[in-house]
């Protein structure tokens, strides 16, 4: 697995709709791109002035949505992912 460093975190992107709510079939390119995923790996955390290590408040296994263009997309072993800093996501999804 692929394990992010300092305060990155690596999130398992959520699939695209297929079609909206009133049932109609969306072609590729008129999909919207997701904003949510699951958290799948967390770094270790940012490093603050001083040296020492500031912890990460996400962990494995939140669900979160995040900024429309934060990170960077990644494919590993058929999997899509997003490798984004910390910051990028706005809200954990109870």
């Amino acid at each position: 697995m692929l394990k992010p460093l300092g305060d990155r975190i690596l999130v398992q992107v959520d699939e695209e709709k297929e079609q909206t709510v009133g049932g109609i079939v969306l072609a590729n390119n008129a999909k919207e791109k997701p904003q949510t995923g699951e958290i799948v790996a967390v770094g270790a955390g940012d490093k603050a002035p001083d040296g020492k290590i500031i912890p990460m408040t996400l962990k494995k296994g939140d669900r979160v949505i995040y900024d429309k263009y934060a990170g960077s997309e990644v494919k590993y072993e058929g999997n899509k992912y997003l490798v984004m800093h910390e910051k990028d996501v706005m809200a954990v999804i109870e």
